[in-house]
């Protein structure tokens, strides 16, 4: 009974040595290895020995890109707006006894530093440039932190900024801002429409007072050959004059009778003389 004893006590030592000695590290992992506390080496992916009841699995460090959300925070511009932004970084652990004992925690330690560093280069630039520089802003925040994380065994693959917005406030007053440019526009616009309709108008105007002289001119001149004409033809005997003017006469009065204006129409009674005395007054 006391020698099964033994040998089973001895079989669990045995058990128990092999699990503390071999270790399986997965692919994609390394582990940090402390001897009697202290830092003694990493193991790689793979079967590994190490010295049972002496040496220990401190910490478990993936190899993997980790990806690290940076939360949103509010951040002030040169030109004193409120924006909010916030980012993603992809890391890599390239040392991992680096990155366990350089730091408490090292992705809280990321975090804390793109916000900080976000924040300074942000706010050595103006709302428009910061809106519009996404790219000129990843390239200088990945070189501010980069050199900080190398001591701590850790590479920054890429950082990118995620959103970049002005805050609830500024972006209603831009809103404002913008639809009263809008209407400022409309504005000048209308006004500029209705200034060239108005140019154009006393243009027209303009146009057909000079179009109704030159006519007026015209008529006028052809009126003249027309008189000079018929006295030429005409001569000294005056009976045609008389014929014609005294048919014109009489067709202005049938338009006078025919007119619904007209109450009364006076006639004179000897025509030929009312005529006669026309033409002596044109003399």
């Amino acid at each position: 009974m006391d020698g099964s004893i033994v040998v089973f006590a001895i079989l669990a030592l045995i058990a128990v040595t092999l699990y503390r000695g071999v270790k399986q590290v997965p692919q994609g992992s390394k582990w940090v290895i402390q001897r009697l506390g202290k830092y003694h080496q990493t193991l790689s992916p793979g079967l590994q020995f190490i010295v049972p009841f002496i040496d220990n699995v401190a910490y478990k460090v993936t190899t993997k890109d980790i990806v690290l959300d940076i939360p949103s925070q509010e951040v002030i511009t040169l030109d004193n707006v409120v924006i909010i932004a916030n980012a993603v970084a992809y890391i890599n652990i390239l040392s991992p006894e680096k990155a366990v004992y350089g730091v408490e925690d090292y992705e809280i330690a990321i975090r804390t530093l793109v916000q900080t560093s976000l924040r300074s280069i942000v706010g050595e630039m103006k709302l428009d440039d910061a809106l519009s520089s996404r790219d000129k802003i990843k390239v200088q925040l990945k070189a501010s932190i980069s050199d900080d994380i190398a001591d701590w065994g850790i590479t920054l693959k890429t950082v990118e900024i995620q959103d970049i917005n002005p805050s609830n406030t500024m972006q209603a007053a831009m809103e404002e801002q913008a639809a009263a440019e809008r209407q400022r526009r409309a504005t000048v616009t209308r006004a500029d429409g209705e200034k060239s309709a108005a140019i154009l108008e006393a243009d027209g105007r303009l146009e057909a007072s000079r179009r109704d002289a030159e006519a007026k001119i015209v008529l006028a001149e052809a009126t003249r050959e027309a008189i000079e004409k018929v006295t030429e033809a005409v001569g000294a005997n005056d009976l045609p004059v008389m014929y014609l003017l005294g048919e014109n006469y009489i067709g202005a009065m049938k338009e006078m009778a025919a007119s619904n204006n007209s109450k009364m129409i006076v006639i004179p009674a000897d025509i030929p003389a009312a005529v006669r005395g026309l033409m002596n007054g044109q003399r």
